[in-house]
Formats: C-alpha cells, sequence, structure tokens
C-alpha cells in the first residue's frame, strides 16, 4: 500500500467533507472539518515515515524495529491528543466537525488496507 495512494484518498475524502461543511455550517464549519481532515493526513505520512524506518532497521535488528513502530504509534497518540486540543481550545473550532474530518478521511487507511489484503 503506498503511503502516496492513501493520502490522496485522505484528500479527496477530506475534500468533500469540507465541501459538505462549507455548504451546511458554513466557513467554521469547513475550516474544523479541513483541520481535522489535515490531522489524518499528517498521521498518515508520520506512519508512513515510520514503517519505512523500521523496515530498514528489521534486518539489523528486530527489537529496535519494533520499538520503533511502537514508538511511533505513541508519539501519534499524543499529536492527536494535541492538535485537537489546540483545535478545540485555543482555535475554537466546531467539534462536531473537527471529528468528521478526522475520522472520513482516516477510513480511507482502512479501504486501502481492505483493498490489498493487508
Amino acid at each position: 500500500m503506498k503511503a502516496r495512494k492513501v493520502i490522496g484518498l485522505q484528500v479527496l475524502i477530506g475534500g468533500l467533507v469540507v465541501a459538505g461543511f462549507f455548504f451546511g455550517a458554513g466557513v467554521l464549519g469547513a475550516l474544523s472539518a479541513g483541520y481535522g481532515s489535515l490531522v489524518t493526513m499528517i498521521l498518515a505520512y508520520l506512519l508512513s515515515r515510520g514503517v519505512a524506518q523500521a523496515s530498514d532497521t528489521a534486518q539489523l535488528s528486530p527489537k529496535k524495529s519494533t520499538a520503533i513502530l511502537y514508538m511511533g504509534a505513541v508519539q501519534r497518540f499524543l499529536l492527536v491528543l494535541a492538535l485537537f486540543g489546540l483545535g478545540f481550545a485555543f482555535l475554537k473550532l466546531e467539534p462536531l466537525a473537527m471529528v468528521i474530518g478526522f475520522a472520513l478521511p482516516q477510513l480511507a487507511f482502512m479501504i486501502m488496507a481492505a483493498r490489498h489484503g493487508h
């Protein structure tokens, strides 16, 4: 599964969500959905980078490779918490739009994984 394809599908789905919120809830809804979508794309990029790094390391040290994957998961989890906190508390974005903007493009990863049998 290529990271570019996943991120491309996320951009497409995120764009549709943003458009839907723009027409249904206005500019703030669209910005909130766009922010959530951007968080998803950042996570996809970090995941692909971590998997590539772990793959390179796996030949030399399987334990280190596993540690890279676990640390990447922790890093992404903390980043989601921080970015959502920033969006809710400081940017005053709409929670529902932000969560939907995050969740629907996140499905792109599952769609692509299902298509490729992973």
